[in-house]
């Protein structure tokens, strides 16, 4: 066996080269690859993890893995019980991890780069260590599954993936009879004049919900779903902006008030219509379950008409296939009907 598991290693790795991002011989998961390009065995899954970035903690326990949870980062406050894991930092000293004997410390890049002698140390104490984090959604179907290999729960993360698509696909319907569609200048740092780039999450978010994206001319900052727009840029499309909406969280603070005095605003047409929002980062640009919460979100600010009582039932039945997988059941995505379908009808 010990030999088999060496052999079963190896071949991991040599496939792993090629750019495979998952790893299967003989229908036996032998590997994951990240995204500093480690190649991790995850033949038996991983039953004691730290997770140092709130997105791989909650959507840990949306795939029904808390349970393997046995460490969170300092920031982590949804679902409720991560509140009492306890807490990690990546500023910690390599001896407290030790301690704990995690069997995989789940990181991000920013923490891989930053931090190469933390993750040296658990590496070189046999520690697995995997860095993720999706950049766009089909990058976070990827994210999803590949959470599911780690942890034994690769049916749970397909049937998140296909609940996932098939709420997206509902919410576009709902939102085809829209009839003028609402442009939307999405802010994502209010004191740097900041927004976010075509094809991010946030940005994904809005376009499912029916907005249209102001700012699809924006440039990327470096590696980021951040880019740079200015003042100037914002106020020469001063006329068209139906809707300003800004995230709030850890990088940016707003409130309409602040916005609204913000000089030179009051040629925007939003502003002048009162037509300004403010809604949580944690349901907008994080790649976890809660992103249709965020779709839900917006939608109902865009277009309450159409949102209201027919959003909420797609998210049930979305919630009802989760739940379904979770259970061992076979569930039927056209057994529970859209609400929409009827009040258009």
């Amino acid at each position: 066996m010990k030999r088999l598991a060496q052999i079963l290693i190896v071949l991991a790795c040599f496939l792993a080269l090629s750019g495979l991002e998952t790893v299967v011989a003989d229908n036996l998961a032998i590997g994951v690859k990240d995204n500093a390009g480690r190649v991790v065995n995850a033949a038996v899954p991983f039953e004691r993890i730290v997770s140092l970035y709130g997105a791989h903690t909650e959507n840990l326990f949306t795939l029904g893995a808390g349970r393997a949870v046995m460490g969170v980062s300092r920031h982590d406050r949804y679902p409720a019980a991560v509140r009492s894991k306890p807490v990690f930092s990546y500023h910690d000293g390599l001896e407290r991890f030790l301690a704990a004997s995690p069997d995989l410390v789940l990181i991000r890049p920013m923490i891989d780069r930053g931090y190469a002698p933390l993750i040296a140390g658990l590496e070189q104490n046999g520690i697995a260590v995997v860095s993720l984090q999706p950049g766009s959604i089909e990058a976070m179907y990827a994210y999803w599954r590949t959470l599911g290999r780690l942890t034994g729960r690769e049916d749970r993360a397909a049937a998140m993936v296909t609940a996932f698509q098939q709420a997206v696909a509902d919410f576009e319907a709902l939102t085809a009879s829209v009839g003028q569609r609402k442009r939307v200048y999405f802010e994502a740092i209010h004191k740097r004049m900041k927004t976010f780039t075509p094809g991010s999450m946030p940005i994904f978010a809005l376009e499912t919900a029916g907005g249209l994206n102001v700012a699809a001319d924006a440039a990327q900052v470096r590696t980021t779903n951040i880019a740079f727009y200015g003042k100037e840029r914002i106020l020469s499309r001063a006329g068209v902006i139906d809707v300003y909406l800004a995230q709030r969280g850890a990088m940016n603070q707003p409130t309409p008030e602040m916005i609204r005095r913000e000089p030179g605003y009051e040629v925007i047409k939003a502003v002048r219509d009162d037509q300004i929002f403010i809604i949580d980062e944690a349901l907008v640009a994080r790649p976890t379950w809660r992103l249709l919460y965020g779709i839900h979100q917006i939608g109902i600010l865009l277009y309450p008409e159409h949102f209201q009582g027919n959003g909420e039932g797609i998210l049930r039945k979305a919630e009802a296939a989760l739940g379904a997988a979770e259970a061992g059941e076979n569930f039927n995505m056209t057994q529970m009907k859209d609400s929409h379908e009827q009040s258009n009808r």
